[in-house]
């Protein structure tokens, strides 16, 4: 180890009735003292716990080398468990075709790094040919506004990732226990608050960029790479490196110096960044573990942020200990002061997250257990100023941003809906081969939107007819033709390759998109639009828990229904059934909007209603439903 946690004392620690966490698991013990603030104290903790195994390994590694790199080398179609967790640092997972028999066939998933989700018109010509040439045919764009590769051999890695970095983009934090890809509104206005919101996703993503030189030792030889990160750019004015390193002399900083933020055991999880603009809530902005909301003044100058914390969807099935959770508000930071505050929040979560148990490592149960207040005192002894109250701002709405859009600057942009971010050829409908025509005729950079689609960019007004031509002749249809649920719908990849995937989600979710609609138009009120989300496990990557209507995979073929999201993304889910067969999706639903149609208020959206009138209540009408007997 090269650095000492501190320990927190404290006079209270004042836990709700629904903590599942025992405080002494995160280092935080009572003080003997009568003090009602948190403090640091450096000093040793009374007794000091022994490492997890991961905890080890990060600390072996060399800060991300060891034994990756020799890995690599080796003549195995695989590398080693210990590899494999190194690999993720790197950006990569490596898996199996779970529907393979025999031998496994090992290959590795490759997810990039694109702050804000950009996507500029070389990066993606790249990315469609190392597909071709070396996945598996197709792209993948995530929940995190970034892509995928699949189906990359352990040879090929090397070649793909120089590439990439070569080019000006990064793989570098896409996994891991590091802050991931910082997303942002894909809704590219040019207007001030939009303009912030981009530009300050990308001070972030620089700020929180692990530093060790492992990534250019291993996949580019120790050599700089041909072109910087195109991101890096334009941040450059911020000065965002020195900022990094600044010492404040309240506990930030690590004599690592390597990596001053992380160390060398990085955090105890992997740490999700967004930035949004008041209104905008296209981000799923409660579901970050920091979470800023841009503030300007009535001239439309930056004058600061808030700051939402404690956000997370992971879970596992059958252990309450863990949970969905929505971030709760922590406060307003001048602009001045942002960087030093939020890593004041990353070593708030570094120095005291739960390192011991995985499973409750992330930030959301430290921000729990302490609650939002105590959490607060907690990132003031780092950051040495107090927090100001957060500043009121307009209310939350979500937008997908689809369709036509005026910019603001004289162009347009378009939002192009992919069905659960696969972009692939398939028939008639070739939307890979359709992308690159529009990329090499119009050079057009693309956002991959937090709902896993694209944004199209800069689009010269005159270029409009010729583009939704070019779409028809590739079979993709317009945004009309598109079902509104299958709008709202997301879906994680799960089965065939995804190896903590307990069920379908990707290749199911159209299928129930059919059979909800087929149970809308049948009741008469096919003009409800209800979000519905799918994922192969509990995990959470596809956000179901913020859903109205979510099925979490349980098993083979069975899922977790969940119930009562905000249609506008500001609340987690509860949970209805633990477990339901896929055939019996309409005996399920059924009774629920019949008692949706029956009992709901004045414009009531069908999550909305789920929360008001709650679990208990709905089971107790569908208890007595008579099917086929209740239409509006």
């Amino acid at each position: 180890m090269k650095f000492q946690l501190p320990v927190i004392l404290l006079a209270t620690c004042p836990l709700t009735s629904s903590a599942f966490l025992n405080p002494s698991s995160f280092g935080i013990q009572k003080s003997a003292k009568s003090s009602s603030t948190l403090s640091m104290v450096l000093e040793k903790a009374p007794k000091v716990k022994k490492l997890s195994k991961l905890e080890i390994l990060k600390t072996k590694s060399d800060h991300l080398t060891n034994p990756l790199k020799e890995q690599l080398v080796t003549e195995e179609i695989s590398v080693n468990k210990d590899a494999m967790q190194i690999l993720k640092y790197h950006g990569s997972y490596m898996q199996t075709n779970r529907e393979v028999k025999g031998k496994k066939d090992f290959q590795f998933m490759l997810r990039l790094k694109q702050p804000a989700g950009e996507l500029p018109p070389d990066l993606y010509r790249l990315l469609d040919d190392l597909s071709a040439k070396m996945g598996q045919g197709d792209l993948r764009a995530t929940t995190r506004q970034c892509f995928q590769l699949h189906g990359i051999l352990k040879g090929n890695l090397k070649t793909v990732i120089s590439s990439i970095m070569n080019i000006g983009s990064s793989t570098v934090g896409a996994c891991g226990d590091v802050s991931r890809n910082v997303m942002t509104t894909p809704a590219p206005f040019a207007s001030p608050e939009y303009a912030y919101a981009n530009e300050w996703s990308k001070v972030f993503a620089q700020l929180f960029r692990p530093m060790t030189p492992a990534f250019s030792e291993i996949w580019l030889d120790g050599e700089k790479a041909a072109s910087v990160e195109y991101w890096s750019k334009d941040v450059e004015k911020y000065n965002v490196d020195a900022n990094m390193v600044q010492d404040n002399g309240r506990g930030i900083i690590l004599p690592d110096s390597v990596e001053p933020l992380y160390g060398d055991r990085y955090l105890p999880r992997k740490f999700k960044i967004g930035v949004t603009v008041p209104g905008d809530n296209s981000i799923d902005i409660y579901t970050n573990d920091i979470g800023c909301i841009v503030i300007t003044n009535d001239k439309g100058e930056l004058e600061g942020f808030n700051v939402m914390v404690g956000g997370g969807m992971g879970r596992t099935h059958n252990k309450e200990s863990t949970f969905a959770r929505a971030a709760d508000h922590l406060g307003y930071i001048p602009k001045e002061d942002m960087m030093e505050a939020m890593k004041s929040i990353l070593a708030s979560q570094r120095d005291h997250g739960n390192r011991d148990v995985r499973a409750n490592a992330r930030m959301k149960y430290l921000v729990h257990t302490l609650g939002v207040d105590n959490f607060r005192a907690l990132v003031e002894s780092y950051f040495g100023k107090k927090i100001q109250p957060w500043k009121e701002i307009q209310e939350f709405k979500y937008n997908d941003w689809m369709g036509w859009w005026e910019q603001g600057d004289g162009k347009l942009f378009y939002g192009l809906h992919v069905d659960n971010g696969r972009v692939k050829d398939e028939g008639d409908f070739r939307l890979k081969t359709c992308l690159r025509v529009l990329v090499d005729k119009f050079n057009l950079s693309m956002i991959i939107s937090p709902t896993q689609s694209l944004v199209f960019r800069d689009i010269d007004p005159k270029d409009k007819d010729e583009i939704e031509s070019i779409f028809a002749e590739h079979g993709i249809v317009s945004l009309e033709q598109v079902d509104p649920l299958a709008r709202l719908a997301m879906a994680c990849p799960a089965l065939p390759l995804c190896g903590l995937a307990q069920t379908e989600a990707e290749r199911r979710m159209p299928s129930y998109i059919e059979r909800v609609r087929a149970m809308l138009n049948k009741m008469n009120i096919p003009e409800e639009e209800i979000l519905m989300r799918m994922t192969g496990c509990p995990n959470g990557c596809a956000r179901p828990y913020m859903a109205e209507l979510a099925f979490v995979g349980d098993g083979p073929n069975s899922y977790q229904i969940w119930l009562g999201g905000s249609p506008v993304l500001t609340r987690t889910a509860f949970p209805y059934i633990a477990k339901m067969k896929d055939e019996d999706l309409e005996a399920t639903l059924e009774p629920i909007l019949a008692m949706f149609i029956q009992q709901r208020q004045a414009f009531e959206a069908f999550g909305d209603f789920c929360h008001r009138v709650g679990a208990e209540a709905i089971e107790g009408y569908t208890s007595n439903y008579v099917a086929g007997t209740v239409t509006a």
